[in-house]
């Protein structure tokens, strides 16, 4: 199973971070890889909450929904696709910092996005998911500083 893990400082709040991150309206804002998402239903996000949107990975779009599995304000969510042609799961895990927040962000996808594109590409797919996941985590950090009302 193919992971991408990183970390980066949010000059935030965990609670301002965790409320953001959780978001799925938000996604589009700091993933570059999310072309849209939204909640289904109304509502806060919580326990259960479930989301659409579509992604874009190496020039092709696929369609997903995901509920979050696992909801700790202000520490820890995870949410994992339940629809779609990519499986996978993301983990938020937030932890205080001198002066705001590390957020570590985790991708899990069973087979690797290599099972849609072909084995051998595994690799490569992983190599540029995280430099993706890492583009994404640093325009989240600035979008957070620059714009603390979020």
């Amino acid at each position: 199973m193919p992971v991408v893990e990183e970390s980066v400082f949010i000059a935030r709040p965990p609670q301002a971070v965790f409320d953001f991150v959780t978001d799925p309206a938000k996604l589009p804002i700091w993933d570059s890889s999310v072309v849209a998402a939204e909640p289904l239903g109304t509502g806060p996000v919580g326990l259960g909450t479930r989301a659409r949107g579509t992604s874009k990975v190496m020039g092709r779009h696929f369609d997903w929904i995901t509920e979050q599995a696992v909801f700790e304000p202000p520490t820890r969510s995870v949410s994992k696709s339940v629809e779609g042609q990519l499986t996978f799961t993301v983990t938020n895990t937030l932890e205080p910092a001198e002066g705001g927040t590390l957020l570590t962000y985790r991708i899990d996808a069973d087979a690797g996005l290599g099972g849609v594109f072909g084995r051998l590409t595994d690799p490569f797919i992983e190599k540029a998911q995280s430099r993706t996941v890492r583009a994404n985590l640093d325009t989240l950090a600035q979008l957070l500083a620059e714009h603390p009302e979020g």
